[in-house]
């Protein structure tokens, strides 16, 4: 009796431990903790449709509470690799996005490194009038969430 209650916990603190630990890392913004958000207190407005811009104010203890939240759902987020990310925007800067909380997520630089080609191409067709910033904004929040549309959004963008 004693071993199979002893195999019980081991095989329930197993399945218990698998559930809280989500992964490493975010392979996307989560979007019950990051839905993105637009600027609501711009600095200025760009582009011929007017967009409003936020400058980057995105202090140490709201990066560290970033952190702390996708932590505390589910992700590992090593303390000691801090430098393998940064704190991406969702929705980014350039598009009109927020440096609210709600628009901001740890990005692993194997993630960056494939949206980050993406946003400066959007953002360059947003100030050539080529796109609409709604357009945009989906465009780049369905591929974030999904990076197999990162290449067709990418092929996309190059199209306009």
């Amino acid at each position: 009796m004693k071993i199979l209650f002893i195999a019980l916990l081991v095989i329930s603190t197993t399945v218990s431990a698998a559930s809280v630990f989500k992964a490493e890392f975010p392979l996307g913004p989560d979007s019950t903790l990051t839905p993105g958000a637009l600027c609501d207190r711009p600095d200025s407005y760009r582009y011929p449709e007017r967009i409003a811009y936020c400058n980057r104010v995105v202090d140490y203890m709201l990066k560290e509470d970033v952190f702390r939240e996708y932590r505390h759902n589910g992700y590992r987020l090593k303390i000691d690799d801090r430098g393998d990310y940064k704190i991406d925007h969702l929705i980014p800067l350039c598009a009109g996005g927020s440096n609210r909380e709600t628009n901001l997520w740890p990005q692993h630089v194997s993630i960056f490194k494939i949206t980050d080609p993406m946003e400066s191409l959007g953002c360059e067709k947003l100030k050539l009038a080529k796109i609409k910033q709604l357009q945009l904004v989906k465009l780049i929040i369905a591929a974030k969430r999904d990076l197999k549309l990162v290449p067709q959004t990418i092929k996309y963008l190059n199209s306009l």
